[in-house]
């Protein structure tokens, strides 16, 4: 089935951060998932040997590990997230040069939307130079208590950029399930798929900096 993008009066694009600004072969997903292993075992004694069913049940019932944990076990979200994310980025990603050209031509408001905290998309965003090229960044402390890909997440967003239509807005990720959730939701989503592994019915890029091929999109988006 052909996916067709409607014409519409677009006005922020809500940007995921990892493994959606850089890609997942750069295994620094990997290496945060590992982190996030480590923590459960280290630091809250969790038998190895459970971890993996209890993340993926986590991931399913709460939208992230983080709060799964919060809800079943009282983690504190500060150390959870200072831990995961003590990686040093620059051994994965690099300045991205392509990648600042793309963002510099989108006119419109621009927003990382993330699960994450602002500090580790702060250091993302600065490992790939790509300083400067969003108006905002909203992480997992503004989408307290939810996170994507409740509806509520989407709603919390919207909010913090000034918008009331998700009509006006798209989301680029690289979760499938969030992708089709922000759909319902009434955004246009587009899921970034390195590997081509997920056929989403919808649209698909393998690389963010592919965005400028769908005209559709672009020609809305871009400077004039």
């Amino acid at each position: 089935m052909c996916f067709i993008i409607p014409r519409m009066p677009i006005t922020t694009i809500f940007f995921d951060l990892d493994e959606t600004l850089y890609p997942s072969s750069t295994g620094l997903w990997a290496l945060i998932r590992e982190r996030i292993t480590s923590y459960m075992n280290d630091r809250m004694g969790l038998p190895p040997e459970e971890i993996p069913t209890l993340r993926e049940r986590y991931f399913r019932q709460y939208g992230t590990t983080l709060r799964g944990l919060q809800a079943n076990h009282s983690v504190d979200m500060n150390e959870y997230l200072a831990y995961v994310h003590d990686v040093p980025l620059s051994d994965y990603i690099k300045p991205n040069p392509d990648l600042r050209r793309m963002l510099e031509g989108i006119a419109i408001q621009k927003a990382i939307f993330t699960n994450a905290d602002a500090a580790h998309a702060g250091r993302v965003i600065s490992a790939l130079g790509l300083e400067g090229c969003f108006d905002a960044v909203i992480d997992v402390y503004a989408l307290a208590p939810y996170c994507k890909p409740m509806p509520e997440a989407f709603e919390k967003a919207m909010k913090r950029v000034g918008e009331n239509n998700p009509r006006h807005c798209i989301l680029i990720d690289d979760i499938p399930g969030t992708v089709r959730a922000a759909r319902e939701f009434g955004f246009t989503a587009i899921l970034v798929d390195e590997k081509q592994a997920h056929a989403d019915g919808g649209v698909t890029l393998k690389w963010l900096t592919d965005l400028p091929a769908l005209t559709s999109i672009w020609e809305d988006v871009k400077k004039r």
